[in-house]
């Protein structure tokens, strides 16, 4: 059986006071369940999370890190850094990466490839834009931004890696894709990886994102191949994130 998985992406939100709160509710009113629950927050905070969820079931990553292990980079951050503050998952490939930041495939497969060499979970993400959706182009664009990194990685690099499928169009727009929608794609991502190893594809947590909510966790997570949930806005308020784990359970 596969690993409900939930994570929260604060995104660029936060501050010390925001973050202690956010987390002392976390802390409270989340029950120990079979869901892996994370949360990936800013660089800056990182060290506050560490200390606030140390002992706690709770895990916590990044959202972003560099294909380099160090170097003459300003402003970018090593895995090995992540790794000094616990981080257990980091977020790649996120549409807003790949949108704002100009993040091609090439590139995304080269941090996953770092990320895992230094042990930790890449959370690997795409998505489609709607004037992709509109053009009939989901599957085939979803299955470009995974294979690259198939490719590169190689597919049992899978078997310690989480996938998200973030729908570019539902993202932070308070729209999100019918269940019947989300879980075509996400049968499609499934069947893919099943083409070159059954056993691979069949045990990844594949997770859903884009405007996901207390009041449409629970159907979103019925679907058979939808395995949790990549959780933007709402993970910045404790009890709508605690209410969307509830509904992983």
């Amino acid at each position: 059986m596969r690993t409900p998985v939930v994570a929260g992406n604060w995104k660029m939100n936060g501050t010390r006071s925001s973050v202690a709160s956010l987390l002392q509710g976390l802390k409270q009113g989340l029950q120990p369940g079979r869901t892996e629950v994370l949360v990936c927050a800013p660089y800056p905070f990182l060290n506050q999370v560490s200390d606030a969820l140390s002992g706690t079931p709770i895990r916590w990553g990044a959202q972003n890190a560099s294909q380099h292990e160090s170097g003459a980079y300003t402003g970018e951050v090593s895995v090995a850094m992540l790794q000094e503050f616990g981080c257990s998952h980091v977020i790649l490939g996120h549409s807003e990466r790949r949108a704002l930041y100009g993040e091609q495939d090439d590139l995304v497969a080269d941090k996953f490839c770092a990320v895992q060499r230094a042990g930790l979970v890449p959370i690997l993400c795409v998505g489609e834009t709607l004037e992709q959706r509109d053009a009939g182009d989901t599957v085939a664009v979803v299955e470009e931004q995974l294979m690259a990194v198939v490719d590169r990685a190689g597919i049992a690099a899978f078997a310690d890696a989480v996938l998200a499928y973030e729908p570019v169009w539902a993202i932070g727009t308070g729209r999100t894709a019918t269940p019947e929608q989300a879980q075509e794609v996400h049968a499609a991502l499934r069947q893919r990886l099943a083409q070159i190893d059954e056993s691979v594809a069949n045990g990844l947590s594949i997770l859903y994102g884009g405007s996901v909510k207390a009041a449409n966790a629970a159907e979103l997570f019925g679907c058979p191949d939808i395995d949790g949930g990549l959780i933007g806005g709402a993970s910045l308020d404790a009890e709508e994130f605690i209410a969307i784990c509830q509904a992983a359970e």
